[in-house]
């Protein structure tokens, strides 16, 4: 079962639940996806649709602490609540460990030790984990591997 059909499935399941909060951030996501098929003229592979649904959940992220920041602890609680649907269909997520793990391997395979080589690991890295990564997590290892 494809992506797309999982979203399709859920989508009808909080339908029938009555599940407002789920309904809207499924719908958000196939909206979305429909955005990006429109884009390439053509259907969506499961890769693409990982990566819709990453993009999503990085603006889940910022938004909730854009709120906390501004102090509208409500908005942000309801953007996390988003973000939990949205990781539902995503990869499961890298922790902290694991991240530090792949970002030195991956280093010390392209050799990789100096700030200039930042480009090509991050290259490498956002191959292994497009959708089970925050990019910006990622970036931050990157610079701590490369500058100590």
């Amino acid at each position: 079962m494809t992506l797309k059909d999982q979203l399709d499935t859920a989508m009808k399941e909080a339908m029938r639940a009555k599940d407002a909060l789920r309904l809207s951030a499924i719908r958000m996501a196939k909206t979305a996806i429909t955005n990006k098929e429109k884009e390439s003229g053509s259907a969506v592979d499961d890769q693409t649709v990982i990566g819709v649904l990453s993009t999503l959940a990085k603006q889940r992220r910022e938004s909730a602490q854009a709120y906390r920041d501004g102090d509208r602890p409500e908005m942000a609680e309801k953007e996390e609540k988003e973000l939990a649907v949205l990781l539902a269909f995503l990869p499961a997520q890298l922790d902290a460990d694991e991240l530090r793990t792949l970002v030195a391997e991956t280093a010390a395979a392209i050799g990789a030790t100096s700030m200039k080589d930042m480009g090509r690991l991050m290259k490498e890295l956002t191959e292994k984990t497009r959708g089970r990564a925050d990019g910006k997590l990622v970036s931050d290892l990157v610079k701590m591997q490369l500058q100590g």
